[in-house]
């Protein structure tokens, strides 16, 4: 991909510079490597390969209640004034099978999760019935099928219970114990490289000066990549220098699979880091400004098949376009089937009029609150530098490039933050 006619600066739509830089980072990338690991370590991971189920889920036809297990039609127009009589043919303990076949004018008591005797198709609940001796009082009527799990209908043999690129999430390790898949192929954790820029930047452990500030950016970048199940390897901080930032590049370059950097982004006689990108191989910097607030100033750039994302060095801007950038890369890199973010989303009014300069996609803090039953979003205030209104919201609002504001009271969709 050619440089040619690139303007370092030059604004580029937002929806614009994701297709762009994901399908040439789709191009460039090679396929994920593979680890075998034991579930109970597999959340959060994606699969490398499909899993198919070995045997029917349950492997036997067994009641969802406690009852007895009838043939339906025995049941129909029974009530309470008009009950149903039918002979106890034996009991199925919980956790063993049974050779027991009902017939007609029969019952069989059974416990939830237990093993229907065969022929039966229909289980009455325990407190729809009375029992007698060895007689059954039926007093409301049962389908076949009802309160029944019959053997596959959960999932059948051979059955391609989850694909390949899925992220296992809780309830997908469970159904693989369900099928006896105790380990499973996921893709290896890819490793990022994070490098904070800046000579007015400092480590977060020292004392700052008049001038000087601590390095969120790292950490906060930390504790998203660990969030989104990716591996890390911090660079520390590197000032505005050509020389220094290169060589810490080339060593996150040959270490990891996406490199983070935070400030130097901006076009400005201090900020090399697009130079220096452009210095370290084709095709370099694809795209240097998009056009959204907070983060204007971002780099979207590929070295060989290497992703690099320049963030703002506002920690707010910087975190913003990691979530529409950095997050998805992570999840191509993961060989994830869905590379956007799936963040949870709440439908809320917004709480105050937002007016804006229709020339680029807004991203604007809300924190919530709940009112008569309705959610309302407030429009956290605050510069994109300071920190605290991240900490304070709950939420974004994503205002598109051509919408000039919010009128209060207009139903907006917040992007909730975990």
């Amino acid at each position: 991909m050619s440089k040619e006619g690139l303007k370092l600066g030059k604004l580029t739509a937002l929806d614009e510079a994701q297709a762009k830089y994901f399908e040439a980072v789709k191009e460039a990338l090679k396929d994920p490597v593979c680890e075998e690991i034991p579930i109970e370590e597999a959340l959060g991971r994606v699969l490398a390969a499909d899993v198919k189920a070995g045997e029917d889920v349950p492997n036997f036809t067994r009641s969802t209640v406690d009852g007895y297990a009838v043939f339906g039609e025995e049941t129909f127009g029974c009530s309470e004034e008009n009950p149903v009589y039918l002979k106890l043919a034996g009991r199925v303990p919980m956790g063993e099978g049974t050779s027991l076949s009902l017939e007609k004018g029969q019952a069989v008591r059974v416990a939830t999760g237990g093993m229907l005797p065969f022929k039966a198709n229909a289980v009455v609940m325990i407190e729809h019935t009375e029992l007698y001796g060895d007689t059954v009082e039926i007093k409301r009527a049962v389908a076949p099928g009802d309160n029944v799990i019959r053997k596959g209908q959960d999932v059948e043999a051979g059955e391609t219970l989850l694909k390949r690129g899925h992220r296992l999430r809780t309830q997908d390790i469970g159904a693989l114990a369900g099928i006896g898949r105790v380990w499973v192929s996921v893709t290896r954790k890819p490793v990022v490289g994070i490098i904070s820029t800046g000579d007015e930047v400092i480590d977060a452990a020292k004392k700052p000066a008049i001038g000087q500030i601590r390095d969120m950016n790292s950490y906060g970048l930390v504790a998203e990549v660990i969030k989104a199940n990716g591996d890390y390897r911090l660079y520390g901080i590197v000032e505005d220098e050509f020389n220094s930032l290169k060589k810490k590049m080339i060593k996150a370059l040959a270490e990891c699979d996406l490199v983070l950097l935070s400030g130097g982004s901006s076009v400005d006689v201090r900020d090399v880091a697009a130079d220096v990108i452009n210095d370290l191989g084709e095709p370099g910097v694809l795209i240097h400004g998009v056009a959204i607030k907070p983060g204007k100033p971002t780099i979207l750039a590929l070295v060989g098949e290497k992703p690099i994302i320049g963030l703002p060095g506002h920690p707010v801007s910087a975190l913003v376009n990691y979530e529409l950038f950095g997050l998805p890369v992570i999840r191509m890199l993961t060989g994830e089937n869905v590379i956007q973010p799936l963040r949870g989303t709440l439908r809320a009014r917004i709480g105050r009029n937002v007016a804006r300069v229709a020339n680029r996609a807004e991203f604007i803090r809300v924190t919530l609150r709940e009112e008569a039953g309705e959610w309302w979003a407030v429009p956290v205030l605050g510069e994109s530098g300071m920190i605290s209104t991240m900490v304070k919201a709950d939420g974004l609002i994503a205002i598109p490039m051509e919408k000039t504001g919010l009128e209060a009271g207009e139903l907006v969709e917040v992007k909730l933050f975990d």
